[in-house]
Order: C-alpha cells, then structure tokens, then sequence
C-alpha cells in the first residue's frame, strides 16, 4: 500500500451560529487560557477568534494548514493549538473533525 497524494483539500467549513458561540466561550475560558500560557510560559494569552481546518501537507501546504494562516505559524507573536476534542464535541461540532485556534501573546503592560 503505497501513499496516497492529495492533489487538492477544500479546508472551507462553515459553523452554526450556536456552535461558533459555544466554542469560542471555551476557548476564551480564562482557566483554559492560563493552562496555554503556563504551558508556552507567556504571561498572558488573547484568542484571536482566528480558526481552521488542518490540510493534508503538500508542496502547496507544507505546514498542514492554508497558506493565509501560515504567516502566524511563523510568527513569535502567534500561537496555534489544536481545539481539543471535548471542545468540540462540547460545541456539537461534527464536521470537521479537527480545528486549530490562534493566540495572540500579550506583552505584560497593555496597549
């Protein structure tokens, strides 16, 4: 059995409004966000209410993502988690399977 290339992936989804709001309340849940922080060791984490779908890797999308998110992967300002699934199912999000959120780190004295 030999590898299977992915030529195309259509990374769109939508979610329901509820779903969406279920959602974002955990992940700006302020023990969740501690428990990122202290593991990244930044002071202070803010949800960007940016989301996606991880994508096959390929030439086209090598860091697993779509192309408009990965200048976040590279930046030291971003940090990208999976959405954990409790998450996920908490919100009644069946499809996709998998979502990824972006951080902003928060310098320690406010803007």
């Amino acid at each position: 059995m030999g590898l299977k290339i992915v030529e195309s992936f259509d990374s769109s989804f939508t979610l329901e409004p509820e779903a969406k709001k279920s959602l974002f309340k955990l992940l700006t849940n302020e023990q969740f966000i501690e428990q990122i922080s202290h593991h990244i060791q930044s002071t202070s984490l803010e949800f960007t209410e940016l989301i996606f779908q991880p994508v096959p890797y390929s030439t086209a999308t090598p860091k697993g993502m779509p192309p408009e998110f990965e200048s976040y992967h590279q930046s030291d300002d971003y940090i990208i988690i999976n959405v954990p699934p409790n998450f996920m199912f908490k919100a009644k999000i069946f499809s996709p399977s998998r979502l990824c959120a972006i951080y902003r780190k928060l310098n320690d004295s406010k803007q």
